[in-house]
């Protein structure tokens, strides 16, 4: 189950995304905006980040105008490992290098055809489990 949640900046992506998920036939739980009304990111940020951190969802996915706002309020969260890319290849490494469990976009610095794109290689990609890897990210944890 994958947890997504946006501010109403992000709430059209949000929606391609949703939709997209659908597609792949991957199940996930919208932790709201239901709506373009304007909204605070630190809201939905959290909520996707809590659904994380208590294991409800395996993975989530933010989305503000920036997802600066967003990703900076996920991390917050003990146990959050959010990353905010903006292409593919990012997406990837924060994946195998950081096994990071939220992935951040910005719904007006991206279009979608590339949103989607960083969407599939994010939750394609599994952590490499190298040692290097597991060793900084118990750093950054401690």
């Amino acid at each position: 189950m994958i947890a997504i949640g946006s501010d109403h900046g992000g709430y059209a992506l949000k929606t391609s995304v949703i939709r997209h998920l659908e597609e792949r036939q991957i199940p996930c739980e919208d932790m709201g905006i239901h709506g373009p009304e304007r909204s605070d990111y630190p809201v939905f940020g959290r909520a996707v980040a809590n659904a994380v951190a208590e294991g409800r969802c395996e993975k989530g996915i933010v989305i503000c105008t920036t997802g600066i706002g967003i990703s900076i309020t996920a991390n917050k969260v003990p146990g959050i490992r959010c990353a905010l890319c903006a292409d593919s290849l990012s997406a990837k490494l924060t994946r195998q290098h950081n096994d990071a469990n939220v992935l951040a976009l910005g719904g007006g610095i991206i279009g979608e055809n590339l949103a989607l794109e960083i969407v599939d290689v994010f939750l394609d990609t599994p952590f490499s489990g190298e040692e290097r890897h597991r060793r900084r990210i118990d750093q950054i944890e401690s």
